[in-house]
């Protein structure tokens, strides 16, 4: 089986901050997670480097605009670096591959009628790359970030969207898992199609850093068009070096935020439908990681970047927050407190001090050495192996509904009913009584549902669980696959490190608040 995975390419207008690295981290852990369960995944993610905004950023920094976006894709690929993203390909829509398919897709439009030449004159907002009708304005401003729009007048080439807006219901309706969350379908439905689907302009001759139209030269191809395709350009499409195309569309998620739904849940399925491809299976739009005081903002110095936290936290700690955080329908909010009290709460106190007794009393009463299984359960036992089938099912059944924050709420509720376990079965009691089978039992069911805990979380915290498969001593790769989840009786000849260490040391609250408030002002 195959999963291929897709990011937007991010807009390179300054430092990404960790709204920004929401998107990829949950790419990131997805592509991993089907690789674990034995997939060939593949993630693309990238840098859209085109279009009025990047000319006037390159200006005010003294840059041509493509000095300004090989500084800003160099940054990137080393921000995903130390947040050790593991994509496969990195597409730039300044690369040859991407420009000459566009082109060539601009022209296939023109061929079959899609695309007409007018005159456009409406409000266009920079910032966002994107034009709006009056009504459509927010108290005369942008309806998608609530900057000042300017009215422009151009000759431009126009996508006649209306050809294809009953097609696009239809597909709607027949396939509910298109979009994901559902509700989003209906804004789509609601807010942009059953008031008139507006043809979009794709076609700019105001400015020049662009892909330009080979028929039409004065025109460059406006944004959407050429920043969309990236997701075929990256693969080969229109190539002769397709087999990455033939292999890996039509995409199985494509992961984007709520502000850029409309262009791929509207545009993006026309165009493919134009190009006569097939769809992307899913489009999962998420909401942002915004402040308490609203979305992040130089400004208002409440912006925090990720290699901020990484730096004093470690990465872990830093992509377990994101995807915890991020609720399916509504927006995140970060809060120093709410990090430190995650970090405190969930990995030191759950996770790390569950690892810490478990291979401290393994050492204690049985030198290392994890008993062996017998096979049969005493009730307590069985009802732990049942709960813990049961989470297994539950994470399983969220993840596949892409509710990534319930799926490690699942994985949270395992790990405090391990701790609960510990506190019921009383090891401490059983090696006093000299309840050598029992405490064997004990010892072989904890270090197990560690080991579970481990590959459940190695998606989402890959340096957190190898470092508890390596304290509990499991080298064995067939022990760390995914299909060994629903196993209780593999664990033979292992042992323990001699003194483990806690992979998360408690924080001091107060401290590290006010170190992190300091950061934002900065």
């Amino acid at each position: 089986m195959k999963f291929y995975v897709t990011t937007p390419i991010y807009y390179p207008s300054g430092k990404f901050h960790i709204g920004t690295a929401y998107t990829t981290v949950l790419a990131d852990s997805m592509k991993r997670l089907h690789a674990l369960k034995g997939e060939d995944a593949y993630m693309l993610t990238g840098t859209d480097e085109h279009g009025q905004k990047i000319e006037e950023k390159a200006k005010e920094q003294g840059k041509t605009p493509k000095q300004y976006v090989d500084d800003m894709a160099a940054y990137a690929k080393e921000l995903w670096k130390k947040m050790k993203i593991d994509y496969d390909d990195f597409i730039r829509t300044t690369d040859d591959r991407h420009v000459k398919v566009v082109q060539k897709i601009f022209d296939k439009f023109m061929e079959q009628g899609d695309i007409y030449k007018g005159e456009y004159e409406g409000w266009y907002c920079v910032p966002c790359e994107s034009y709006f009708t009056e009504t459509q304005l927010v108290d005369g401003k942008c309806p998608d970030c609530g900057r000042k729009v300017k009215l422009m007048k151009e000759e431009a080439y126009f996508f006649n969207m209306k050809k294809y807006e009953n097609r696009l219901l239809k597909y709607y309706e027949e396939n509910p898992d298109f979009i994901k969350p559902e509700f989003r379908k209906n804004e789509m439905i609601n807010n942009f199609i059953k008031p008139g689907l507006e043809d979009l302009c794709v076609t700019r001759t105001t400015f020049d850093w662009g892909i330009k139209v080979l028929k039409d030269p004065k025109h460059v191809i406006y944004v959407w068009v050429d920043a969309l395709t990236n997701y075929l350009t990256a693969l080969g499409y229109g190539t002769d070096n397709d087999e990455l195309f033939k292999k890996y569309w039509p995409a199985d998620l494509q992961i984007v935020g709520k502000d850029i739904a409309r262009f791929h849940l509207i545009y993006w399925p026309i165009f493919l439908m134009a190009l006569d491809l097939s769809l992307p299976k899913t489009i999962l739009v998420h909401n942002w990681v915004t402040m308490k005081d609203g979305k992040m903002s130089k400004s208002k110095g409440n912006v925090i970047y990720p290699e901020q936290l990484i730096e004093r936290y470690g990465l872990d700690s830093v992509r377990y927050f994101l995807l915890r955080e991020m609720p399916v329908s509504q927006d995140a909010i970060f809060s120093p407190e709410s990090f430190v009290e995650r970090y405190n709460f969930d990995l030191c106190n759950d996770l790390s001090n569950l690892l810490n007794r478990t291979v401290s009393m393994v050492n204690k009463y049985f030198e290392g050495n994890i008993p062996e299984y017998n096979g049969t359960p005493n009730e307590v036992d069985k009802e732990f192996e049942e709960f813990s089938s049961k989470q297994i099912d539950l994470f399983e059944e969220k993840i596949g509904n892409l509710e990534i924050a319930n799926a490690l709420q699942e994985i949270w509720t395992l790990i405090s009913r391990t701790n609960k376990y510990i506190d019921e079965t009383m090891p401490w009691s059983l090696a006093k009584e000299d309840n050598k089978e029992k405490l064997k039992s004990v010892m072989y069911h904890l270090i197990e549902n560690l080991r579970k805990i481990a590959i459940l979380i190695k998606p989402f915290m890959n340096d957190t669980s190898e470092n508890i498969l390596r304290q509990i001593g499991i080298e064995d790769e067939t022990l760390i696959k995914w299909k060994t989840l629903k196993e209780y009786d593999k664990l033979k000849g292992i042992k323990v490190i001699e003194k483990g260490q806690p992979i998360f040391m408690r924080l001091n609250t107060e401290e590290e608040i006010e170190y992190i408030k300091n950061l934002m002002k900065k």
